[in-house]
């Protein structure tokens, strides 16, 4: 019989408090932590935090341009144009590229991290300086999924951690080879840390503990490298949208 892998414990930090521009993240993780982290830990921190600590707020009334500033294209919106999807600059694609009005101050909206596999970086880098402990860390937001209903969180930073697992080459329970199992395991861990941490409990990191074997060098590729490039992205329009272009292109050729 195959050894039983160890078992994944997840847990959210108490006692971190609201963050505000220029805050030291480090310290309030690894005060929250009190001593108890070790090596092979992963934590995973909510990008509202990181976006709050990096002071990145803009004015509610601003949200539309703020919006088209960390857009760089529609990728698909409603018939009513209340709902926009759009591809970020960081190359994510969510409704109004994560720009967030909810556990904000009144009147002002906050943006994503302007570098969340930076901001990663920095505080895996702080905490390992800070604790002596070789922990990875993801940076966390909440997502929509094509073709299924609600939401879940998914990493948009990282460091430290591997985000996606390949398994090609190797074999199933059954003996067969896989193929093209690649499981975005930084996604998977920010999943399971958002059951613990919840939207409105004000405990915005959790730590995950039984996949060390994920954590490594802080050089490891970040959560960019999870964006799948254009020229794979099979779906990489709306409906709408690629029929305009698809007429619109038809038009051309006709006129030519």
């Amino acid at each position: 019989m195959p050894e039983a892998p160890a078992p994944l414990t997840v847990w959210p930090l108490v006692g971190i408090g609201e963050i505000i521009p220029g805050a030291d993240l480090v310290d309030e993780i690894v005060a929250a932590a009190a001593g108890a982290l070790q090596d092979g830990d992963i934590l995973v921190v909510t990008s509202k935090i990181v976006s709050k600590a990096e002071g990145r707020y803009r004015d509610a009334a601003d949200r539309d341009a703020a919006i088209a500033e960390e857009s760089v294209r529609i990728v698909a919106e409603n018939k009513a144009g209340t709902v926009r999807i759009v591809e970020s600059r960081l190359g994510i694609v969510a409704a109004a590229a994560g720009v967030d009005a909810s556990n904000t101050p009144d009147g002002l909206i906050l943006l994503l991290p302007e570098d969340p596999d930076a901001s990663a970086r920095a505080l895996a880098a702080g905490i390992r300086e800070r604790t002596g402990a070789t922990v990875g860390v993801i940076v966390s937001d909440t997502l929509g999924r094509a073709w299924r209903e609600g939401q879940t969180d998914s990493a948009i930073g990282a460091a430290g951690v591997v985000v996606i697992e390949d398994l090609r080459g190797a074999t199933d329970a059954s003996g067969r080879p896989l193929a093209v199992t690649l499981p975005c395991v930084a996604d998977e861990l920010a999943g399971a840390a958002d059951l613990v941490k919840r939207k409105s409990s004000g405990m915005p990191v959790a730590v995950v503990r039984g996949r060390g074997d994920l954590v490594g060098d802080l050089d490891l590729p970040g959560a960019r490298s999870i964006v799948r490039p254009a020229e794979r992205d099979l779906f990489g329009e709306g409906t709408r949208e690629a029929y305009a272009r698809g007429h619109a292109d038809g038009l051309a050729q006709a006129g030519g």
